[in-house]
């Protein structure tokens, strides 16, 4: 009777373990998964940003040299630049607690709860 008993609960021991050795296994690949997309994330923002910069870049210095062009002079022309920049940052700065703050935290917001939201429908249909 006695050995019964040990034997059942050597089973269900070592069942016990199995199951904590799948579960880490899973939270573990699960934490894998997360950290693998939001990687990706992190790629495919930064070429986004980078491509934008070196557009808005090489536009600034071919806009420069346009104005230049046209007033005759590459320091007007680069002033020209260099005054719209400075208007828009004073613009920018004006606005930023009102407008523009608020905007880019409910615009990251909306994106985290969006793709949680995805892989939480993800996580239910498998």
């Amino acid at each position: 009777m006695q050995g019964e008993e040990e034997k059942t609960i050597n089973g269900l021991l070592n069942e016990a373990k199995e199951y904590l050795d799948n579960r880490i296994e899973y939270l573990r690949l699960v934490a894998l998964e997360k950290v693998s997309r939001l990687f990706a994330d992190l790629v495919t923002q930064v070429a986004f940003i980078i491509s934008g910069i070196l557009a808005f870049l090489f536009g600034s210095v071919t806009l420069a040299f346009f104005l230049s062009d046209i007033l005759g002079s590459y320091t007007r022309g680069f002033g020209c630049v260099s005054l719209i920049y400075l208007f828009i940052a004073f613009i920018v700065f004006l606005t930023k607690d009102k407008y523009i703050e608020k905007s880019i935290v409910n615009t990251i917001i909306r994106k985290y709860l969006k793709k949680h939201s995805e892989e939480a429908e993800n996580e239910k249909g498998l």
